[in-house]
């Protein structure tokens, strides 16, 4: 169905050890991750500067194409690193990442036309839970790269754009918890107890 890109990339400095190794009810993170979503991928990569720490079975660890680009350069290697013309980009501390959300964006994508579909909260969007169309994001992203923008957003002006409505969402993802990334060993902690419910 699509590309799974799992970015990798994080600095896990408020963690104190990397998120995406960091056992979540003893296994890592982004096994946890992988496990949800693995059974819509076509192949799965994992963009990462540690690539040998992330050699996890069926999954191609990338590192990233952009050093020291952030946001927009991981972004960027993830869309470039995919074979499939569908990308789906989630973040590795994403414990609840939702399948059923990324079906359905992807419908959406497939259905409407449209080269990027993505949620968007109250908090703003979310670029690390969202599917693009790699041919016509590619390009935008490395414009914005070459015009020395830095947001993982800084590009959406030159695609057609679908944002996912907080119905849409909820249908899918009646916990509301796709998008709640673990930053802190208390959140991790929480995230296990929420995960054995």
């Amino acid at each position: 169905m699509f590309s799974l890109v799992i970015q990798a990339g994080g600095q896990s400095t408020r963690m104190g050890e990397d998120k995406g190794l960091k056992p979540f009810l003893g296994r890592p993170l982004i096994q946890r991750v992988i496990d949800r979503l693995a059974p819509l991928a076509d192949e799965i990569i994992i963009t990462t500067n540690r690539p040998e720490e992330y050699a996890l079975p069926g999954t191609r660890p990338v590192p990233d194409l952009l050093p020291g680009r952030g946001a927009l350069g991981g972004l960027y290697t993830a869309i470039d690193s995919a074979a499939s013309p569908v990308v789906a980009v989630v973040a590795c501390d994403m414990p609840f990442a939702s399948a059923a959300l990324l079906e359905r964006a992807t419908g959406i994508l497939i259905a409407e036309d449209v080269d990027v579909v993505i949620p968007k909260t109250v908090e703003g969007y979310e670029p690390f839970h969202a599917i693009f169309r790699r041919a016509t994001c590619l390009p935008a992203i490395q414009a914005a790269i070459e015009a020395d923008q830095w947001k993982a957003i800084a590009w959406f002006p030159r695609v057609k754009v679908r944002d996912l409505t907080h119905a849409e969402v909820t249908a899918a993802d009646p916990a509301g918890r796709a998008f709640w990334n673990v930053n802190t060993p208390e959140e991790f902690a929480r995230a296990e107890r929420l995960a054995l419910e």
